[in-house]
Formats: C-alpha cells, structure tokens, sequence
C-alpha cells in the first residue's frame, strides 16, 4: 500500500474514533461447522432489541436480524455440531421474552 505501520495505525484509530469501524472480528471457516438460522418470536410487550443483545452473547450467534413477518428476529448460529447448535436453542428460549423459535438447518450453501 506504500504506507508506514505508523501510518496505518494512526489511520485505523481515526476511522475507530469516528465511528467508521465498530469493531474487529475473525471469520472462521464454516466449512466444517454446523449451521441454523433461528427465528424467534418476542411477547409484544418485551423490546426486541432487549432480546436481540441477548441474543448476540449466546455462544455460536453469529448474526442477529431484527425482522418483520410471522416473526421478530433472525439469528444465524454456527457450531461444531448439532448437539451445540441445540445448547444454544436451548439458551435462546430461556430468554425472557421469547415466547416462539423456529430452526431450520442449513444443509448447503449454494454461491
């Protein structure tokens, strides 16, 4: 790129500073893993927004959705297994606030 380290640093605190980057994550390969999305149905008197940081926490969480339709948020999960994604689910629907969940597996990616 023809820049210094320092000046790349310098760069990617002000872009941090500004707002322009939020955060920093890793993408794993999924190759392996399996994975689910979940759709989940909040009580209309809970803030989904609430239930969606929650969600955000649980292990294997990948990406929240807040959703219109049949249903109020969109989790996509990824685990090693199946027993994993499950313990999720599990922790998902102890959330207080989520009175439905629907998982469909996802069984191939298709580019």
């Amino acid at each position: 790129m023809g820049l210094s380290e320092s000046a790349v640093r310098r760069r990617v605190k002000n872009l941090v500073d500004g707002g322009r980057i939020r955060r920093f994550t890793i993408e794993m390969g999924d190759e392996d893993a399996t994975r689910a999305v979940v759709l989940v149905s909040v009580d209309s008197t809970t803030d989904t927004s609430k239930v969606s940081a929650r969600l955000t926490r649980l292990e294997g969480v990948r990406t929240v959705y807040e959703i219109t339709g049949q249903y109020d948020i969109a989790a996509v999960m990824s685990a090693p297994n199946i027993a994993s994604v499950n313990t999720s689910i599990d922790a998902l629907r102890k959330i207080p606030g989520v009175t439905d969940s629907n998982t469909v597996i996802i069984l191939r990616t298709v580019t």
